[in-house]
């Protein structure tokens, strides 16, 4: 029996993580669930899962969450990036599942490793910003860390038997977003509704977004250059419109790993949760004969530039991979409540980065600076569009 905490219950890694421990009530045990700000949702999760502390963002959504709860329900509530530290270190865990969105996941993961727990890895901020402090923290610590992207999970799965011998490339696939064929010509007239009709992934709303302008695929090049130890002029991107190659590995001798599967995140979150073994899900194998074709394409830099915004910021690393996730943050809920427009999320977070200073240290200390910067820095650049 494994026990678990949730860290971003009620999204969609966390809300399919349970459904997977719905199944195999013998495998998991559910000891801490947290949430933002969906306390409905997470009240509906602690009566059925009983998990014995639960966080949320602040103190008023602590109060709603309890005032939801049955009265003789025994679970204690917490709040703020200290509730959350609390659920990711609890001591009966075993292992957390890190599903926060954004850079919220940073402190309570590093803190879970400290207090020696197994992550599985769903929140790709986290290595975006500060890889080396939290690889270095996992060889110190000795914990397992096993990636629950379903790209991630791919190249992990491809590199079994095999480990870092004889790699020549990583090739992440992405399936190229909603707009993979749309013209440049139209992307002003790109709506927030139109962008989160993702053709075959079902995603939270912030990681649909960046799917479509393909910043989610830059920060999974950076997520592997940590995951992996590999240097980002060997990690390529591969336009794979089907989603059904997840991932693949090139070695040296020209063979190339692949994993596949449907674009289905349960297959990724139940091997992370699970590793080395495999859980019967009732998830089917690609019916190839119906795809028929399966086909890759380089990716439009000219079209999705965020991609090579990523690639320039992990290149340089220090503090500028933390601004810009910061900053892609900021413009993409300012694109979602139609502050800003498509085009201009790219715009926001270039403008941000040309205006850092970046600082070559990797001291946690100065990721979370460069983190609180960003945001007012690309805050203001927003403000200043809008009058």
């Amino acid at each position: 029996m494994k026990s678990l905490s949730i860290l971003g219950a009620t999204g969609s890694i966390g809300s399919n993580a349970l459904e997977i421990i719905r199944q195999f009530p013998d495998r998991f045990t559910v000891i801490a669930l947290t949430a933002k700000t969906q306390v409905a949702l997470l009240a509906r999760q602690i009566v059925e899962f009983t998990p014995r502390l639960a966080a949320v963002v602040d103190a008023d959504h602590a109060r709603q969450l309890r005032a939801l709860l049955p009265p003789a329900l025994d679970v204690e509530i917490v709040f703020g990036e200290a509730g959350y530290v609390e659920a990711a270190t609890c001591r009966e865990t075993d292992m957390v599942l890190g599903a926060m969105v954004g850079s919220a996941g940073l402190v309570p993961t590093l803190a879970a490793i400290d207090a020696g727990k197994d992550i599985a890895l769903a929140n790709k901020e986290t290595l975006v910003m500060a890889g080396a402090i939290v690889m270095e923290k996992i060889a110190v610590r000795g914990v397992k860390l096993m990636p629950v992207d379903s790209e991630h999970s791919a190249i992990f799965q491809s590199m079994a038997g095999h480990g870092h011998h004889g790699i020549r490339e990583i090739l992440l696939t992405a399936s190229g977003g909603p707009f993979l064929n749309r013209p440049a010509e139209e992307f002003t007239s790109i709506t927030p509704r139109d962008a989160l009709r993702h053709p075959n992934w079902s995603m939270g709303s912030k990681i649909t977004i960046d799917s479509a302008t393909l910043m989610n695929k830059g920060l999974e090049v950076i997520e592997a250059r940590w995951l992996f130890d590999i240097d980002f002029s060997r990690i390529k991107v591969v336009v794979h419109p089907q989603s059904i190659v997840h991932s693949m590995v090139s070695y040296q001798d020209g063979a190339v790993m692949a994993q596949m599967g449907v674009p289905d995140m349960k297959g990724a979150i139940a091997y992370g949760l699970s590793h080395p073994g495999r859980l019967p899900l009732d998830v089917p194998s690609p019916d190839f004969a119906h795809i028929g074709q399966l086909t890759f394409e380089t990716p439009d830099r000219a079209r999705f530039p965020c991609l090579s915004l990523a690639y320039r910021a992990g290149e340089q690393g220090g503090t500028l991979p933390a601004v810009l996730n910061a900053a892609n943050e900021v413009a993409v809920a300012a694109f979602l409540d139609n502050r800003l427009p498509f085009l201009g999320i790219y715009q926001i977070v270039d403008q941000t980065l040309n205006r850092h200073c970046a600082n070559t240290g990797s001291d946690l200390g100065q990721l979370i600076e460069a983190d609180r910067w960003a945001r007012e820095t690309a805050l203001a650049l927003i403000h200043r569009q809008e009058r």
